[in-house]
This record gives C-alpha cells, structure tokens and sequence, in this order.
C-alpha cells in the first residue's frame, strides 16, 4: 500500500493537485470515484474511505461509493450495525466539512466497549475513522470518510490537516455530481450532454462572459431575476453574490486547487422569495479541460432550486425528539424544558415546513431529502 506519507512539500502538492484534478473529473464521470477514494484513503492516510448517507431516524445508511471495505463488511453495516453505530447522532450535528474522529464524538475508551467496536470495527483491524459531513437534511446527512486501520494509529492533527486540504472539492464533486447526475460527458458532446440537464447551467470564461447556456439557463436569463446577461456578462441580482461569482470565474482560471472553497453552494434568492444553489465546477483540468477549451469556458455554473432550510442545530434536536417521542408534553420531559419552550420551537417549525400539526411535521421529516441523498 502506498505510504500516506510524502517524501517532502513538493511531493505532497503535486499529489494533492492531481488528487483534487481527479475529484472535479468524478463530478462528471462517477465511475471514477472508486478510484478517488483509493487516492484520498492514501493521502489522508487509511486503506479505505467512503461517499455515503446516514438517517437518524431510522438508523440506517446508503453506500453511494467506497474503498478498502470489504464487501461482506459493507453490507453487515447497511443490514445491522448502522444502527448499532453509536457515533450516528454525534456526526448529525457535526459542523459541515469539519474533520471529526471517533474521540470528538465519544470517549474513545466507551467506544471500545461498543457492539459495534467489537463486532464490526476491530475485527477489520480499524481503530478509527475521520468523517467529514458535506450535506445535512433534516434527518440525514451525506458524508466522506477515511477509515484507520491499527498501523495508522488513531486520528491525529495530520489526519485531520489532509482531509481539510481535500474535503471542500469533495463536497463541491459531490453536490455538483447529483445536481447533473451524469454517467458520462465526452468533450465532443459536453454542452449537448449538459443541456439535457434540468439545473440551469452556464459556461463561462475568466471575466464571467457567457459562452453557452443551456434551455434552462436561458429561462432564467430572460426572467431576469436571480441572474441576467449586461454586456455578455453573466450578472447576479444580489451585489454581493455577483461579487463573489466574479472572484469565483477569475480564480477558476487558475486551477481546480485555486479555487477552494469559493462557490460550493452559492445562494441565490429570486423576487418571489423562491431560493435556489449555485454550484461552480472549474474545467481548466483533468477530463474536463477538453470540454471546456471548446468553448473557451473556465468554468460550469449549475443552478437549482434549493432543498427546505434546514432548521438549527436546537431545534433538529427538537425535531428528532417531536419524530421518535411524540406530543409536547413527552418532548418536554424527555428534553428537560418547559412546554412553553417546546411549543415555541414547534411554532417556528410550522413556519419553516408550512406544516400545521405535528402530523403532518412528522410527514415533511420523512419526506425531505437532501441533494446529495436520494
């Protein structure tokens, strides 16, 4: 197995730009994100890693992609331990793209008295893993982890470095991945293939200049209400978000590592009230160079309608209690608060879902997904 360690600064850029290169490559190809999670297991530092989704409520998960587990290991986790998996909770109210390791969750001498440790996690010669969350919907949550096996020791602050360098194109593949759910996109068919798309998609060069839209970037273009076309521009109704996509299509031009963080999920808010995301894939690298050149693109912009707010982290905690306890006055004891408090929390609720009873609250819960679940 490849060391997870590099011989010096430079080794460890040149593998880090070619990992991020192959991320942005697997948002329009996914048969290569095996191949992905095999570079960044390595780099971070495991034999395995893997692109799934977890539900609190009914504890169990979905495997989209993944390294280094063995298969028989795999599905005893989707059959029975994901809802042994004591770490399921902690992770749901994790900050997204921020790095956290069994011990963030639990004590990590509890966690070796677990079923789950004893059962699944040690008998693979595992010690710990690093998950990264990339989305989170009201019950669930969509994530990238790198598992450690027993010679790479538990997570340490190295661990934890590497898979920040990598976590944000990751999540940006990821949601970009599901936006255009794509199997494959040739050079001489790229804008044809990304027409056939429902997101609004834009190529674009360096300065923000159009240079090919699809039919439902076109409809937005000429509502002229989140985005518009001044001078051949590609121009945000919001100041501060055109700013920001100007940035965005400068820095594409520089690479994929460039880019970063910027543009992972822009927001974009019409007159109506109507949200939606924007999502930027640069193409100046890898697979994607090719049907960008053809167009002198730097980089895809894919907008759709966003998915229902997610509510914060108390009130989640309240929602998973109103799902798996029931009325009021259960929640309020079994959270410790006055009634008074829990029906505050149900109020704003009713207001962010436009559910008017817990009922139907409970119907929205089980309904809503996230764009990188399903």
């Amino acid at each position: 197995m490849q060391s997870a360690r590099w011989v010096n600064d430079m080794r460890e850029d040149e593998k880090l730009s070619r990992l991020i290169g192959n991320v942005y490559d697997a948002a329009l190809d996914p048969a290569l994100w095996v191949d992905v999670l095999e570079q960044a297991a390595h780099f971070v530092g495991g034999p395995a890693a893997s692109l799934f989704s977890r539900d609190v409520v009914s504890k169990s998960a979905n495997v989209a992609y993944q390294f280094g587990i063995d298969p028989r290991y795999e599905q005893l986790y989707l059959d029975k331990y994901a809802r042994l998996d004591p770490t399921l909770t902690g992770y749901f109210f994790a900050e997204i793209e921020k790095p956290v390791a069994t011990s963030d969750i639990m004590p990590y001498d509890e966690f070796l008295e677990t079923r789950f440790y004893r059962e699944w996690v040690q008998p693979q010669g595992l010690v710990d893993a690093t998950n990264a969350l990339l989305e989170r919907s009201v019950t669930t949550t969509a994530s990238f982890v790198v598992f450690r096996h027993q010679r790479d020791g538990l997570v340490d602050d190295e661990t934890r470095r590497r898979m920040r360098l990598i976590v944000p194109h990751v999540r940006r593949a990821a949601l970009i991945g599901r936006v255009i759910d794509l199997k494959k996109a040739e050079a001489a068919t790229f804008a044809d293939t990304l027409d056939g798309i429902s997101a609004g998609m834009f190529l674009v060069d360096a300065t923000g200049h159009i240079v090919h839209a699809n039919a439902a970037g076109h409809a937005m273009l000429s509502a002229g209400d989140m985005l518009r076309a001044a001078g051949g521009r590609l121009v945000a109704g919001d100041p501060q978000t055109d700013q920001s996509l100007a940035d965005i299509f400068a820095t594409a031009g520089n690479g994929d590592a460039a880019l970063g963080v910027k543009g992972i999920a822009l927001p974009l808010i019409a007159r109506n009230g109507e949200r939606h995301v924007a999502h930027v894939l640069p193409l100046t690298s890898g697979a994607r160079r090719r049907g960008g050149a053809a167009y002198a693109a730097v980089a895809a912009l894919f907008v759709h309608k966003a998915a229902l707010d997610s509510p914060s982290p108390p009130e989640l905690r309240f929602l998973l209690a109103i799902v798996e306890v029931g009325g009021v006055p259960e929640v309020a004891e079994a959270l410790g608060i006055a009634e008074t408090t829990v029906k505050t929390h149900l109020g704003r609720l009713y207001e962010k879902t436009g559910a008017g009873r817990q009922a139907d609250l409970v119907k929205v819960v089980v309904g809503f997904s996230s764009p990188l679940l399903g």
